[in-house]
């Protein structure tokens, strides 16, 4: 699709916006590396898609789409289809729909949003090549609302950090995006965006609530830098958050022998000196504790479990042993903390 205003006066600032977000996001990639683009064919995606179109021409990169057909709406493949064509007038050719069953686990937001991943990763996966990337078009709002959610929900430092600009393969540039440039972009270039009916709807999925009825009223009382504020205070608590964890992990990975926990392995079973995990502060052990029972197999672990770990080193007054996800328990025995599965048969150390 050609641009008239970049022949005359150059791209509508929206449309500039998201280029240069991409821009800095991608980096320097090697010569063909291929860039995915995961499209709803709503107007924080396809002016994703048609900023990476127009980054992979200058950077010589192959550019692709991958758009998830949930199938939770009656004409829920034609709105794939009609994404599809929106994304190609964007600029890119490459258009993969992936058409996938939703699952009830955790609720139907959950089971949406795990069912997409897994589509969008298999397919990464199979298209091949060189450290592929997969791009979302999450943006600043996007990642106020998921504060804000977090805090309601009275999450720790990780929830609150919302959402990263790069885990893995998943690259977000538009955090530092507002939601109505991408509206304007796509204006700008001619594209027509679709607009989930959910979003506007009152019994709609509580993320919607909070979009249309909750930000409104928060913008309206604490003014327009509410959103960008929210934004900032994650990006502080990613960096507090990172920092943190990568000091829990140090301290797992401190050789048994010199270890200011102390281990022994047993089997199926690991055991870890309660007074040496009780020494450290409360951030750290904390973290260390989620680490140990999801490195075991136990997960994905929530606040609830860690707190009742916790209370096995810090406040033991002699109770059993607490369960853990995946058939997992954990109990204290001769001062450690062993965190094992019943099912499985312990072999000797």
């Amino acid at each position: 699709m050609q641009d008239e205003g970049d022949r005359v006066t150059g791209p509508h600032p929206a449309v500039a916006a998201c280029r240069v977000a991409v821009r800095d996001a991608l980096g320097d990639l090697e010569l063909g590396t291929r860039v995915w683009v995961a499209c709803s064919g709503g107007p924080d995606s396809l002016a994703l898609a048609a900023a990476v179109a127009f980054a992979a021409r200058k950077q010589g990169l192959f550019a692709g789409a991958i758009i998830v057909d949930h199938g939770l709406q009656p004409d829920s493949a034609v709105v794939a289809e009609r994404a599809a064509r929106e994304v190609r007038r964007a600029g890119i050719d490459t258009v993969r729909i992936e058409r996938v069953t939703v699952g009830r686990a955790g609720g139907m937001e959950a089971a949406a949003r795990e069912a997409r991943y897994a589509a969008l990763e298999a397919r990464v996966v199979a298209e091949g090549g060189l450290d592929p990337l997969l791009l979302t078009g999450h943006t600043m709002d996007d990642q106020a609302e998921t504060v804000l959610l977090a805090l309601a929900r009275g999450s720790g430092a990780r929830a609150l950090a919302g959402i990263p600009a790069r885990r893995g393969r998943i690259v977000r540039p538009f955090l530092t995006i507002r939601r109505k440039d991408t509206l304007a972009a796509c204006q700008a270039l001619d594209l027509d965006p679709w607009h989930d009916p959910s979003n506007a709807v009152d019994d709609g999925p509580r993320r919607s609530a909070l979009r249309t009825r909750v930000m409104p009223s928060l913008v309206e009382v604490l003014g327009p830098g509410v959103v960008s504020g929210l934004a900032r205070s994650a990006a502080l608590l990613q960096a507090d958050a990172d920092e943190l964890d990568r000091q829990a992990r140090s301290a797992m990975a401190v050789p048994v022998a010199s270890s200011p926990v102390g281990t022994a392995a047993t089997g199926d079973a690991e055991e870890w000196r309660c007074d040496m995990l009780a020494a450290l502060p409360d951030a750290i052990r904390t973290r260390m504790l989620k680490m140990l029972a999801e490195n075991r197999g136990a997960g994905p672990m929530t606040a609830t479990h860690v707190a009742a770990l916790d209370s096995l080193v810090m406040q033991w007054k002699g109770q059993g042993a607490i369960s853990l996800p995946g058939g997992y328990e954990a109990r204290r025995e001769y001062g450690r903390l062993v965190i094992s599965h019943p099912g499985h048969k312990e072999r000797p150390a």
